[in-house]
């Protein structure tokens, strides 16, 4: 017999739900392909957002670090020239491609982490705020410069948890 084939009878159902929920085995996420067969691929996946989440914090750190690799490319560039009170400076078209692929890759991270929030798994939830955590401690080390003229201090300009 032809025709749709909805999978063995043995097979689950996806178990997902718009509302809050605590579901491990036979949660779906993002597709009916992520459906979580047992305890050990729950655990994995908790593993694997925790981990996403730092990666877009790991994506976020660099684009700020290759912004400020640039400024200082650029103030160097002043400096060699210093009867310049101010010159404007425009990133080449290969700079602005790499800060391009950079936020890309942060903002499709953070749109997949917003997309298994929608799953309202308390379990997800809680690894994304974690990963998040996480993230913040190993990616986003604060480092003040204090000197004569200026203060100048990293990791704390942003507060934003996703799309940032």
């Amino acid at each position: 017999m032809h025709g749709m084939d909805m999978g063995s009878s043995s097979a689950s159902a996806c178990k997902i739900s718009m509302l809050f929920n605590w579901y491990t085995v036979d949660a779906c996420f993002l597709s009916s392909q992520w459906q979580i067969q047992n305890n050990g691929m729950f655990a994995v996946t908790c593993i694997g957002v925790v981990l996403l989440v730092m990666v877009v914090e790991l994506c976020r750190r660099i684009g700020k670090e290759y912004d400020a690799f640039l400024l200082r490319q650029f103030r160097r560039q002043v400096q060699a020239r210093s009867l310049a009170r101010s010159i404007t400076f425009r990133a080449t078209p290969l700079q602005q491609l790499i800060r391009s692929v950079i936020h890309g890759l942060t903002f499709g991270g953070a749109y997949i982490v917003m997309l298994l929030a929608m799953y309202f798994n308390g379990y997800v939830i809680i690894c994304i705020f974690i990963g998040a955590g996480l993230g913040k401690f190993f990616c986003d080390w604060m480092v003040v410069t204090v000197g004569l003229d200026q203060d100048e201090a990293k990791g704390i300009e942003e507060a934003t948890v996703c799309c940032g």
